[in-house]
């Protein structure tokens, strides 16, 4: 009687990164490991102008009343920082809504809280008190909101709103103006400074969504108007 002979155990060859395990540190990586963190930040980057873009397209066309405050910037170029008539808590507390807000207020008991979202509903001045070929009329405030308001009239806007401390900031503070343009805007700025003093005759038209975001269009330097 014969003996079957055992079959040897198969014993794969040895590797590089068998017989050097730190080698398997370099090993390249598959290109799917670089191709989608890459994917997703070339998204996030598109979604921002990509959001503007829709609001201008799609948005309502308001008018902002504002003053300048800082029409020359001399670390980011020519520009134009601006607040408006609703951009203080000052000004907001006086309209209905206020009380219903929720402020946390800091430790010195003087401010309330960073980061806090609100809406400011805008509502269209009436038609007879425009005038063709005349600047613009600001639309008013009417209320604020802790919460987006969803009984609006057809001449009604919402604006959204974040509250920095004593501020509340719309992303329509700055504005960069053309190279073109930016002496003539800027000379007339002054200019109308001057003569009117603390109530200068500028407003920003905007576009804003039904959401509340809003982007800028132009700005109305007296009866001139300089679009973005």
């Amino acid at each position: 009687m014969g003996w079957a002979r055992r079959p040897r155990p198969y014993r794969q060859s040895p590797t590089p990164y068998t017989l050097y395990p730190f080698l398997q540190l370099m090993k390249p990586l598959p290109l799917w490991r670089f191709g989608l963190p890459l994917l997703l930040q070339t998204l996030i980057i598109l979604a921002v102008p990509a959001q503007a873009m829709l609001t201008y397209f799609t948005g309502r066309t308001v008018i902002l009343q504002t003053a300048p405050v800082d029409p020359y910037d001399l670390l980011r170029g020519y520009s134009q920082t601006l607040n408006y008539d609703v951009s203080t808590l000052n000004a907001l507390e006086k309209l209905p809504g206020w009380d219903n807000l929720s402020f946390e207020e800091r430790s010195d008991g003087s401010q309330p809280q960073f980061g806090l979202v609100i809406y400011v509903v805008l509502e269209h001045p009436p038609a007879d008190s425009e005038s063709e070929g005349e600047i613009p009329q600001a639309w008013e405030p009417v209320r604020v909101s802790a919460t987006m308001p969803k009984d609006l009239a057809a001449n009604q806007i919402t604006l959204r709103g974040i509250v920095n401390y004593s501020w509340v900031e719309y992303g329509l503070e700055r504005y960069y103006m053309p190279e073109d343009q930016r002496d003539r805007i800027n000379d007339e700025i002054q200019a109308i400074q001057q003569e009117f003093g603390d109530e200068p005759p500028f407003v920003v038209e905007v576009r804003v969504r039904p959401n509340g975001h809003a982007v800028p269009v132009s700005l109305w330097v007296g009866d001139r108007n300089y679009r973005f």
